[in-house]
């Protein structure tokens, strides 16, 4: 992403993020202080009223300010240098890279790739290259007709890599392309504080929490699943679920079963980082993510949630201040805010 495709209000919700995938990208100058910064840099966050943002080192020092000490933002480290050389030859390769691939390609060793492209990511090569080719399936999977011809599409050597892959993720790629054909799902529906409340779950974890739902609407996602009345083990899950929706923030325990591309999992990742009490706006979640510019996209993320609560996805206001929407209706939204801002 460039400078100029960004917006004022974007840099400054990736500032208030400290991302460092858009140093580089642009410098914040901080006119109080004289000095300018990496949009990553750890120093205290300054007022808005006293930044403006420059294109780069140059611009910021025609300005009259200079460099953070700190952050040293007039110097890019060869670090950010190997990290983008690698984002580069994992999106373009058509299949595995190897880490000494890597490394050489930057000339660090692979270990010290690692803890480097680690650091700034947050995943390592290879969970990066994971996520992307099962982002590739997944979109594949549904203009495909037949899963072995999407799984090679995504660029799987093979197969059996593929589920590999996904053998720990609860429901597989054909499972959902195919409205859970094949898989038990156990569910029940319960009367809560905020209204009824429907559970289901695999053998996995829960794949479905949704408020004024039943049977109708769980056939409706996952049309070809046998769908059960809960036994013993889920009537347990189902107390602790149920106690954590009337304590929200108490459930980061409760397993869960759930399918995303990339981006989506990435969202849903943040919003289980979101300390209960606390809010994000669009803009803010988008720029934790990577892509200050996808506001849009994380809302359709949090649309696609299907374990509310558990993915706290009410945790996200809009910018304004004022609550946004919610699937299920703001009163709920509210109420669930209010329970976490006086646990």
């Amino acid at each position: 992403m460039t400078n100029a495709s960004l917006t004022d209000d974007q840099r400054w919700q990736i500032a208030l993020a400290k991302d460092r995938r858009f140093d580089g990208v642009f410098v914040t100058g901080v006119h109080s202080t004289g000095i300018y910064c990496r949009p990553s840099c750890p120093a205290r966050a300054p007022k808005r009223v006293n930044v403006r943002f420059y294109a780069g080192p140059a611009d910021a020092e025609a300005a009259g300010l200079r460099a953070c000490k700190r952050c040293a933002p007039d110097r890019q480290s060869r670090d950010e240098a190997a990290v983008l050389a690698v984002l580069k030859l994992l999106r373009e390769a058509e299949g595995p890279v190897p880490l000494e691939r890597l490394g050489a390609a930057t000339g660090y060793s692979p270990a010290h790739l690692q803890r480097v492209f680690t650091r700034a990511v947050g995943l390592s090569p290879a969970a990066y290259a994971r996520a992307l080719r099962r982002e590739r399936a997944d979109a594949a999977l549904i203009g495909e007709e037949r899963v072995t011809d999407a799984i090679y599409e995504a660029g799987y050597a093979a197969p059996s890599r593929f589920y590999d892959e996904r053998k720990d993720r609860g429901m597989s790629a054909s499972d959902w392309s195919r409205g859970g054909a094949g898989r038990r799902i156990e569910w029940a529906s319960v009367a809560t504080t905020l209204g009824p409340m429907l559970v289901a779950a695999t053998e996995k974890g829960v794949c479905c929490l949704a408020f004024g739902e039943g049977e109708a609407e769980l056939r409706a996602r996952f049309p070809r699943a046998e769908l059960a009345e809960g036994g013993a083990d889920f009537r347990d899950l189902l107390a602790r679920v149920v106690a954590a929706v009337e304590a929200p923030g108490t459930g980061d325990q409760i397993p869960l079963d759930v399918k995303g591309t990339a981006f989506q999992q990435r969202v849903w990742d943040e919003l289980r980082r979101i300390p209960p009490g606390e809010t994000l706006s669009y803009g803010q979640l988008a720029a934790r993510v990577g892509n200050p510019k996808a506001s849009r996209a994380v809302g359709g993320a949090n649309g696609a949630n299907n374990v509310a609560v558990l993915i706290p996805c009410h945790r996200v206001i809009a910018a304004d201040g004022t609550l946004g929407g919610y699937a299920y209706g703001l009163d709920i939204k509210r109420e669930l805010l209010n329970r976490e801002n006086s646990g």
